[in-house]
């Protein structure tokens, strides 16, 4: 697995997603979200490109696994996948001006890479998202709303205090995209340590 930042130790499970209650925007409690949290858990645009004026172009993508799994019960759900499925799953972390600021997990259901999409099995330490945005062809369905308690995070051990999520909620987002109508689930994380410059 490749090197993590020494601010962080990330375990990825798989499972995590199913402690968390997804919510749609028009739900009750998306009112009682703080603004600043409501505009990027919202907003429908791309997550990269934002991140990157937030950072002063400073951002960087480290891949911490790309494996084929069998998704999460509320990933297989979110996809219409049978129980025995595989996917690609590919975790993520995108470092803003040199912090940890979002964990991002994406699932890619193995007959989505088929075809010009098979390229996504190659992103290597490109960002997912500048490809979904840049595809003329891309749908999105509506986004979904989590907050995220200290238990239910894929973090599993901390070596700074300024990024410590086992003692702080966290707030992530999640939608399923379509490439030539095929889809993919891509989860993000916002991290304690994010703090944009916008």
């Amino acid at each position: 697995m490749p090197k993590t930042p020494d601010s962080l130790h990330f375990m990825p499970n798989a499972h995590f997603s199913d402690r968390v209650v997804w919510r749609q925007p028009e739900m009750a409690g998306i009112s009682g979200v703080p603004p600043f949290w409501r505009g990027w858990l919202m907003d429908r645009g791309s997550l990269t490109g934002r991140l990157l004026a937030a950072s002063d172009n400073q951002l960087q993508v480290e891949v911490l696994d790309q494996s084929l799994q069998l998704p999460s019960l509320s990933e297989r759900r979110a996809l219409s996948l049978a129980a025995n499925q595989l996917a690609l799953v590919r975790e993520v972390l995108l470092i803003g001006a040199g912090q940890p600021w979002v964990f991002a997990r994406s699932v890619i259901p193995l007959q989505t890479l088929t075809g010009r999409l098979r390229r996504l099995r190659h992103l290597d330490n490109r960002p997912l998202g500048a490809l979904l945005f840049s595809d003329p062809g891309m749908t999105r369905e509506p986004l979904q709303w989590a907050r995220i308690e200290p238990d239910g995070q894929p973090l599993s051990r901390q070596r700074d205090d300024r990024a410590n999520c086992r003692q702080q909620p966290a707030w992530a987002r999640r939608s399923v995209f379509r490439l030539s109508a095929k889809p993919l689930l891509v989860c993000e994380i916002f991290l304690p340590s994010f703090k944009p410059n916008d």
